[in-house]
């Protein structure tokens, strides 16, 4: 597939796919929704080799929401009632991504720049680990459209900062800048914007020089979020014995008795 609205590059095992449409400071338009989907599919089924993924944005924003006058979440397809139906595209277009950053294989890290907002924040939200610029800042915009939050946003700020904050950030559609997300806990770092990627690709590179463990254990903690406890007790022993049985287990083992650096391959 050709990109005209996303890039993606692979080097030191990390595929970086970064939102290409600076003019519209990244709009997640169908089309870059299409694509950025596309990427991540090669990805995880290992057409395209990485071990790690980055996410991040051209120019200077993240994301700024769906591209409400290219056919973003927000659709002009008329609903039975002839009015129209602005969740269709999330069923068909965002849902899917959204799903598909949850269901990653590899661990995916999030480099936001500038505006994450609407959609654009749920996508900066969905990295396992997530990295802002200090220009970086955070926008439940749906409120000011007279959309809901979507792409994930009400499953994942209640626990990423409770309900209260997340109350918040939805009812008021205020921008959280990246020191107030930093307390919040929403992200992991803050950095000067000229150190984004730099400090995100050294997590990614960490990441994929990692085990093959690490794929399960962001999956783990993703699944965890609706588990009770007998039930992620169980999911831990089953995991437990596929990454016992992984090349990597084998090698950190012997890298421990041995005194040395393990050299994971990650399988």
């Amino acid at each position: 597939m050709d990109y005209t609205k996303i890039k993606l590059e692979v080097a030191d095992g990390v595929a970086i796919v970064t939102l290409n449409d600076p003019g519209t400071m990244n709009a997640a338009g169908l089309d870059l929704a299409e694509e950025m989907t596309h990427a991540l599919q090669s990805v995880a089924s290992g057409i395209v080799a990485a071990r790690a993924v980055i996410v991040t944005g051209e120019g200077r924003g993240f994301c700024s929401g769906a591209n409400l006058s290219g056919g973003g979440a927000a659709g002009r397809q008329s609903d039975v009632d002839g009015k129209p139906d602005a969740g269709r595209a999330l069923e068909t277009v965002y849902n899917p991504l959204i799903t598909l950053m949850r269901d990653m294989p590899v661990p995916v890290v999030t480099a936001v720049n500038g505006a994450a907002a609407g959609v654009g924040c749920s996508i900066a939200l969905m990295g396992d680990l997530i990295v802002a610029g200090e220009s970086a800042y955070f926008l439940q915009a749906f409120r000011r459209i007279g959309l809901v939050p979507d792409g994930g946003s009400t499953y994942l700020l209640p626990r990423m900062i409770g309900r209260a904050r997340a109350m918040e950030m939805t009812l008021l559609g205020e921008k959280i800048g990246a020191a107030k997300a930093l307390e919040w806990g929403l992200v992991n770092r803050v950095v000067p914007d000229a150190e984004l990627m730099a400090t995100a690709k050294a997590l990614a590179v960490e990441l994929a020089n990692g085990p093959a463990s690490l794929g399960h254990i962001r999956r783990l903690m993703w699944d965890s979020l609706d588990a009770h406890f007998g039930a992620q007790l169980h999911a831990e022993r089953r995991t437990q014995k596929i990454a016992g049985k992984t090349e990597d287990f084998v090698e950190g083992v012997s890298a421990f008795l041995q005194k040395r650096v393990a050299a994971f391959k990650g399988r």
